[in-house]
C-alpha cells in the first residue's frame, strides 16, 4: 500500500503538469502498475493529496406532515375502497373523500382534505404498510 501511495504521488505531479497526449500515455502507465481501471486512476490522479472528510450519516429529521388523523382517515378510506393500493387509490381519493363527507361516514376539515389531495401514492403506501401488515394471511 505504501508503494502504490508512492507511486500515486510521483504520478500525479507528473500528470497535473502533462498535456493531453501526455496524460494518456501517463495513464496508461498508471494503469499497468496498480491494477486500476482507467475511470478510477483518473480520479485518483486528479484528486490525489485533497482531504476528503467522511462523517457519519447524521439523521435529518423532518417534521410529520402527515400526523394520525390524516392516517386515520386514509385507513378508512382504503378498507371502504376494498384495500386497494396506493397508486390505485391515489387518483380517486379527492372524490372519494367527497363522497364520504356528503353521505356522513367521514368528517375532514380543510387542511386535512388539502393534505389528502396533496398525498402521494409512496407515501399512501408507506402509511398503510403497518395496518397492510395485519391484514395480510401468514
Amino acid at each position: 500500500m505504501n508503494e502504490r501511495k508512492a507511486v500515486t504521488k510521483a504520478t500525479a505531479e507528473r500528470y497535473a503538469r502533462a498535456g493531453k497526449k501526455e496524460k494518456g500515455r501517463i495513464l496508461d502507465e498508471f494503469t499497468l502498475l496498480t491494477g486500476y481501471n482507467q475511470s478510477y486512476a483518473r480520479y485518483v490522479l486528479r484528486h490525489f493529496g485533497e482531504r476528503k472528510v467522511l462523517r457519519p450519516c447524521e439523521a435529518v429529521k423532518r417534521k410529520k406532515v402527515y400526523d394520525e388523523a390524516v392516517q386515520a382517515v386514509l385507513e378508512k378510506v382504503w378498507k371502504i375502497m376494498d384495500y386497494i393500493c396506493g397508486k390505485r387509490l391515489q387518483p380517486v381519493l379527492g372524490e372519494t373523500i367527497q363522497r364520504l363527507e356528503h353521505f356522513g361516514e367521514i368528517r375532514v376539515d380543510d387542511e386535512m382534505r388539502g393534505k389528502l389531495e396533496r398525498i402521494s401514492a409512496t407515501t399512501i403506501d408507506g402509511l398503510l404498510a403497518g395496518e397492510r401488515k395485519k391484514h395480510q394471511l401468514d
